[in-house]
């Protein structure tokens, strides 16, 4: 029986690169999949590319996106979504549907929490409505796993206030354990290795 999946974690523990396998792998039996990636995320431009250097054409979703109609006549083996933190509750139910009523597995990754802690939209419904849960894992500069992220300024401050999506990589979300992302949110500023001993 088809499941709803969510692959959720925080930034950098390859999400796109498990996507991308997944996709391969159905690829290879010659399977027809479907991929998303979000609109909202200008990096990528309508493809799903991993740190690692693999990437793969996908669909852009919007918020007026129905995934159900969009889907339910191509009749793929496996619908995979990058960026599924993006989905509205909505578009989850839909994509529930799909499962349901038509058996198609659908694969969605994406990132659990904010820069200030807060569930996104699209990954609170997952946790609510998927049949599997998987985390992937990635680890604080300290050596825990590392599940929050925070936003760090150019200066190299730590946002706690703003808007809850802005698009960025590397250069502006910084993965931490709960510890880290604590010290960070009352100090204001940013540990990582190179800033000091870790606490």
């Amino acid at each position: 029986m088809a499941k709803l999946y969510f692959y959720y974690s925080t930034m950098n523990a390859g999400k796109s690169t498990s996507l991308l396998q997944a996709a391969y792998n159905y690829s290879e039996r010659g399977m027809k999949t479907i991929l998303f990636t979000a609109l909202l995320d200008n990096r990528a431009q309508g493809r799903i590319a991993s740190r690692i250097g693999i990437e793969a054409d996908a669909q852009r979703f919007a918020p007026e996106t129905d995934f159900y109609n969009a889907c339910a006549s191509a009749k793929p083996s496996c619908i995979l979504i990058d960026e599924a933190q993006f989905l509205s509750k909505e578009q989850v139910k839909q994509l529930a549907r799909l499962v349901d009523e038509l058996n198609i597995p659908v694969m969605c990754y994406g990132i659990r929490t904010d820069f200030q802690g807060e569930l996104f939209p699209g990954s609170s419904a997952l946790l609510a409505w998927a049949d599997t849960l998987h985390e992937l894992k990635t680890i604080c500069f300290c050596g825990r796993k590392a599940t929050m992220v925070v936003r760090v300024s150019p200066d190299g401050t730590v946002e706690q206030q703003g808007k809850q999506v802005e698009i960025g990589g590397n250069d502006r979300y910084v993965s931490l354990c709960r510890k880290h992302f604590s010290i960070s949110m009352q100090t204001g500023r940013c540990e990582t290795r190179n800033s000091g001993s870790p606490t």
